[in-house]
């Protein structure tokens, strides 16, 4: 679709205002305020500054969005870009230009050791708002490859809690939360300690914790009875073991009292963490993720993975409705890391947008276990807005 661009317009006589990037006529989606219809989206100093159904004024930047979606900048909750420095990461760019993201939060691939040059290294010199929770472990996520593969918490020597409050404290502007990762992999014979550990910080520094948990031990219960209100469990629609729907297809009454008890269901799609039988299946009883994110990879970014869009389109084909969607990918994560000036359009909110449609044609979408789904549409993104400023798409 070609977006129609006029600059440096003048103004009408009787408009006061200057903005610096104005988007017209798209269908504007807001889960945070209740929104969906046509409107206009004006920015100025980096800010959303107004929404109406017309605005006439000076820009810098007129656009012609007509005939596509606009929702406040998408958030993805769990990605890995500490790109260069562990092993399972990729450049934060690519989750950005592929996904319509314009917030990422890197789930864990630095620890207290090698915080620091996760800040300097990637996230001050990034033209994307990089946010981060903190692994637990000292050096992060060291060892996730192809040929590697050594869990970050098998050794509970790597597991220092003065440090990582320490970390916390000196870098509160970046860090969200407190990241975990237990199971035969991850945690090996350290078994849940990993995640008891994590929730010391969390209780201390006043933040969630994120829990991944692979395969037993721990199980899913064991996981589930010790997080708290506004914790985080990811891979929440992964396959069996550990997946959240019983043989019978009723949900295990844990995940069902973990979630009336306020625990957060994040999607982390991975490599290994969406079955498109458990999805259907938990969907059918209502059960829709609180967030949709990619865990974003080096072992998943040429599939099943891919991008953000491409998640989301996976559940666009599942019957999840665009509204419930986008709340996905803005409001809710914002709300989950604690984060309300990004995942809305309020007026002076952060002045983030993105920009996407529903395109036809012949698609095939994989899930983790080789089940495939056919659709006739997709989501791709088709620009975005960062701090005020349009990028392409």
């Amino acid at each position: 679709m070609t977006i129609a661009v006029r600059s440096n317009s003048a103004p009408p006589d009787n408009a006061p205002t200057r903005y610096d990037l104005v988007l017209r006529g798209a269908r504007v989606i807001d889960p945070s305020r209740d929104i969906d219809t046509r409107l206009d989206v004006a920015f100025a100093g980096g800010l959303v500054a107004e929404v109406a159904p017309q605005i006439e004024c000076a820009a810098a930047d007129i656009r012609d969005v007509s005939g596509l979606i606009l929702a406040p900048g998408f958030i993805d909750l769990h990605a890995h870009v500490y790109w260069g420095a562990t092993s399972i990461s990729v450049k934060p760019e690519l989750v950005a230009a592929r996904g319509g993201v314009t917030t990422v939060v890197d789930a864990g691939s630095a620890g207290p050791g090698n915080f620091p040059g996760l800040r300097h290294h990637i996230i001050e010199r990034s033209s994307l708002r990089i946010l981060a929770f903190l692994n637990v472990s000292f050096p992060g996520i060291f060892a996730y490859s192809a040929p590697v593969m050594v869990g970050e918490c098998t050794d509970l020597r790597l597991l220092d809690l003065d440090e990582c409050i320490r970390i916390v404290n000196e870098n509160r502007d970046l860090i969200v939360g407190i990241k975990v990762r237990v199971g035969r992999i991850a945690s090996g014979s350290s078994g849940i300690a990993p995640l008891d550990m994590a929730l010391e910080v969390a209780a201390e520094t006043g933040l969630p914790v994120m829990a991944h948990v692979d395969y037993l031990p721990p199980s899913r219960k064991d996981v589930l009875m010790r997080l708290r209100p506004g914790d985080i469990l990811t891979h929440c629609f992964k396959p069996f073991p550990n997946a959240p729907l019983r043989p019978d297809g009723e949900i295990w009454e844990e995940v069902l009292i973990a979630r009336e008890r306020g625990v957060i269901f994040d999607l982390g799609h991975g490599a290994g963490s969406l079955d498109f039988r458990i999805a259907k299946g938990m969907l059918a009883k209502g059960f829709v993720p609180d967030v949709l994110s990619t865990d974003l990879h080096v072992l998943n970014v040429e599939g099943p993975v891919f991008d953000l869009m491409t998640t989301l389109s996976k559940f666009h084909v599942m019957g999840l409705g665009l509204s419930d969607i986008v709340r996905s990918v803005t409001s809710a994560p914002a709300g989950a890391i604690s984060r309300p000036q990004i995942g809305t359009l309020a007026p002076g909110a952060v002045g983030d947008a993105t920009l996407f449609e529903v395109e036809e044609g012949s698609f095939e979408f994989r899930d983790c276990v080789g089940k495939t789904m056919q659709s006739s549409t997709r989501l791709v993104p088709r620009g975005s807005v960062f701090a005020g400023v349009w990028r392409s798409q």
